[in-house]
């Protein structure tokens, strides 16, 4: 017995090692941070444009002084000394358990190392991370599947850590190349499909000094095996990469191992083993797709139709709440005999909060699921719930043609008034600059597009004890549409928490809602109220379209009565330029007199069965105009300054500047990136101005990092903007400032393309740029305007420090609104 149990354990010990060799190859040790010193209340970041961060204010004029324990740092914006403090990681290697400096503090480590060597830096629970004066994105949420690559000095690192909940670690790779499987987007196999050439994606790291070229992913699954190459990875940085698979063999119902290899030509860098899902026709399943936005890959989920597949059937769009996957979304509904059930991403768990990206996501896959499915286009549904919920009442009041009735579930109608890891956004401000920026982010106000819904069946459903999101919330939206909508329906669970089992989002009273109402068709609706703060994210309600705005970003409304017969419509509008009305319903050859605004009547005659009129208002006349050309604004490209990172952005950092400049670029790049990634789950091409041509990259927007002195491209693309930064100088329109201290962002159509635009991120030297730093622009719901322009005092004082901001002209030129 002895013997065996000897034998067993030397079996048990070599299974171990061999488990245990992909990790013993790929990282020789790990170096836990123990002790450090935390510094709070320090720094103030959020969803606006504007940031306070006095300690990164110090660092970048170079006077921040090394800390030690009880020394103090003095805050220039209130000149209160705050004192470094002592503090040491528990058991688990976490640091912040007493809750202190979670919202708004520092945590500085430091590490001595023997030699000059790179490094995977492992942290959880920041928002940021300064190494050695170097600015890289953190772990908010906490994920841990976070690791950047880090440049050691020989000698002492410093670590300046934004955090919350923090635990940090170095890890030290034996290869520069690394095969990362902890943050995968796979595919389930399904079985019945055509499953020979899916598509999933797994991380590669690069922590060499050089850019890897040429590299691939080889797949073997049940002895189909693919070769996939992917784009470039620049030094010192990470992409999420896709790769396809040959699924053909897989079909038994459970896991299968696919083997994947990281290989340079025939040579293989590292090799991994993961699991795949195969799943039964009527199971609820993962389909993976590449993003319009990013060229990424992303997922969506399906909860099939129960029976077989029934093109006409009704579709239910369920958007999922903070932190929960769209699989796990999908899963808590059972089937159901009438529809599909569909639930995109958001791009991540937390990712967008249903705005911004997460808004195009939705969108997305709104579009391949109509495509796959053929539902009835009168029976869409959405719904969702907690970030979910508040992503049901966004996207409701946005994309009101879209949904026969909506039922947002223990959701929270708006960012402004509900807390997040990412802030609040203020009702407003009080300054004149302060107001343009908080007007960036109108689209975000439900509250004030809550009309949008009259259209719409509404069913609320709150837990009555719900500790998470306050069924305060739905009660304010109950007396909303109490105050004019017609046809809602409202429901509070007894004694309901925040999830209270699958019936908070599969709840029958609100599905035979939903089997009550129908989308009416475009040529039933003959009256309209319908409200945009943008033509950019929302321009058209059925038949009338908001195509410009006299004030950008301002609410628009349109209010319009059709008669078919009588060949009359009127009505009023509220902040529109240039309306767009389709008239197919009234037929060929009839003339049609239109009234808005109390103003003069203007008679039209059709000239076709699918005709459009353009209808321009200025100096209080409404009068026939053309179609705009696409050079002007409009719902193709309307801004704001984040629009560019929305049409397969690629990532132009300056190689013309001085070395600082030029790290600062290839850096700040980086940053974003990582941002990117983590936020996104995202894949951009980082590439040299020297690198770049319009041709090469055609059809994609550009996101420049430098100024008209350090970046190349600039010549190129921007020469004949109204907004012109230079070394010891900004100019925007007929204002100039001087100095080396401001940081500058804007938005440029990109020349020569119709749709396309460039966004830069620029400063008037190393100090203005490092004002740039933070990128508050990748936070869902956050506003930026077409162009600003602030000096590195915005570190200590905010908005006082912003030079100027607004929004160009539908000619895109600097004007007065």
């Amino acid at each position: 017995m002895i013997e065996r149990y000897k034998k067993s354990s030397a079996i048990r010990w070599i299974a171990f090692v061999i488990c245990f060799i992909p990790y013993l190859l790929s990282a020789q040790h790990v170096y836990n941070f123990t002790k450090g010193l935390v510094l709070n209340p320090v720094h103030q970041y959020g969803r606006q444009a504007l940031y306070i961060d006095p300690l990164a204010f110090a660092l970048y004029q170079k006077t921040l002084k090394t800390p030690i324990s009880g020394s103090a740092f003095s805050s220039v914006k209130d000149h209160n000394e705050l004192i470094w403090k002592e503090v040491h990681a528990d058991t688990a290697n976490r640091f912040g358990g007493d809750d202190e400096y979670r919202a708004s503090g520092y945590i500085y480590f430091s590490y001595n190392a023997a030699q000059a060597r790179t490094a995977l830096l492992n942290i959880r629970g920041n928002s940021a991370v300064f190494v050695n004066g170097v600015l890289h994105f953190g772990d908010p949420y906490d994920s841990g599947w976070m690791y950047i690559p880090v440049q050691l000095n020989k000698g002492k690192n410093e670590f300046y850590v934004r955090g919350q909940y923090v635990k940090a670690s170095l890890l030290f790779p034996a290869n520069d190349v690394t095969l990362n499987t902890d943050d995968p987007t796979f595919p389930d196999i399904v079985t019945g499909r055509p499953n020979a050439n899916l598509k999933a994606a797994v991380v590669v790291i690069n922590s060499s000094l050089k850019e890897l070229k040429g590299l691939r992913i080889k797949s073997s699954l049940n002895g189909k095996v693919i070769i996939s190459q992917f784009p470039a990875i620049p030094s010192m940085s990470t992409r999420k990469v896709i790769f396809r698979i040959d699924a053909q063999n897989s079909t038994s119902i459970g896991q299968v191992n696919c083997k994947i290899e990281l290989q340079e030509r025939a040579t293989t860098l590292a090799e991994q083993q993961v699991k795949l899902n195969v799943v039964a026709t009527s199971d609820k399943y993962k389909n993976t797709f590449i993003s319009g936005i990013d060229g990424s890959l992303q997922y969506y989920a399906v909860a099939p139709q129960l029976g077989s597949f029934t093109p006409g059937s009704a579709l239910f769009f369920s958007v999922h709440g903070a932190g929960v996957e769209a699989i796990g979304q999908a899963k808590a509904y059972k089937s159901k005999d009438w529809g599909n059930l569909v639930a995109p991403t958001n791009r991540r768990p937390r990712g967008f909060n249903w705005e911004d990206w997460g808004r195009l996501d939705a969108l997305e896959v709104l579009k391949i699921a109509t495509d796959k499915f053929k539902p009835d286009p009168q029976r869409i549904y959405l719904t969702g719930h907690s970030m979910g919920g508040h992503g049901t009442w966004f996207l409701g009041a946005t994309y009101p043609e879209k949904w026969a009735a909506i039922a947002p579930c223990s959701g929270y109608p708006t960012l402004k008034g509900y807390g997040s890891a990412d802030g609040l956004i203020p009702d407003s401000s009080t300054s004149s600059i302060g107001e343009v920026l908080l007007r960036a982010s109108n689209q975000s106000d439900v509250i004030k597009l809550a009309t949008n819904y009259k259209p719409l069946g509404v069913y609320v459903l709150h837990g009555d004890a719900d500790p998470v999101v306050s069924v305060k919330y739905a009660r304010q939206m109950k007396n909303i549409l109490a105050g004019f909508h017609p046809d809602y329906s409202y429901y509070e669970y007894p004694g309901g928490s925040h999830w209270y089992g699958d019936q908070s989002v599969d709840w029958n009273p609100l599905f035979d809602f939903f089997r009550w109402h129908k989308r009416s068709v475009d040529s039933a609706i003959n009256v309209i109220d319908f409200k945009t703060s943008s033509p950019g994210i929302s321009a058209s309600y059925r038949w009338a379209s908001v195509i410009q705005q006299d004030t950008a970003l301002e609410y628009s409304r349109i209010k319009l009565l059709r008669d078919k017969l009588a060949g009359v419509i009127s009505g009023s509008t509220e902040n529109v330029r240039l309306l767009k009305l389709s008239m197919q319903d009234f037929g060929a050859s009839m003339t049609v007199s239109i009234q808005l605004d109390s103003l003069q009547t203007v008679s039209y005659t059709t000239r076709s069965e699918s005709d459009s009129l353009y209808l321009l208002k200025a100096e209080n006349k409404w009068t026939i105009t053309g179609k705009p050309p696409l050079s002007q604004k409009g719902p193709h490209r309307y801004g704001t300054f984040k629009e560019p990172f929305s049409k397969n952005m690629i990532f132009v950092y300056s190689t013309k500047g001085t070395k600082e400049e030029n790290e600062w670029s290839i850096n700040k790049a980086r940053y974003d990136a990582e941002a990117w990634y983590y936020r996104g789950n995202g894949a951009v091409d980082i590439i040299a101005d020297k690198q770049y041509s319009k041709s090469k990259y055609a059809g994609r927007n550009v996101i420049v990092y430098g100024n008209a002195s350090s970046n190349g491209v600039w010549k190129q693309l921007l020469q004949d903007c109204p907004v012109q930064v230079n070394r010891n100088s900004v100019r925007v329109g007929a204002n100039e400032w001087k100095g080396d201290d401001l940081g500058a962002y804007f938005i440029w159509p990109l020349k020569g393309s119709a749709v396309n635009s460039v966004a830069v991120i620029s400063g008037t030297g190393l100090r203005g740029m490092n004002a740039a730093n933070a990128n508050q622009y990748f936070a869902g719901g956050s506003g930026f305007p077409d162009f600003m322009v602030f000096s590195l005092d915005m570190l200590n004082t905010g908005v006082e420090a912003v030079k100027t901001a607004g929004f160009y002209t539908n000619n895109w030129e600097i004007g007065t609104k």
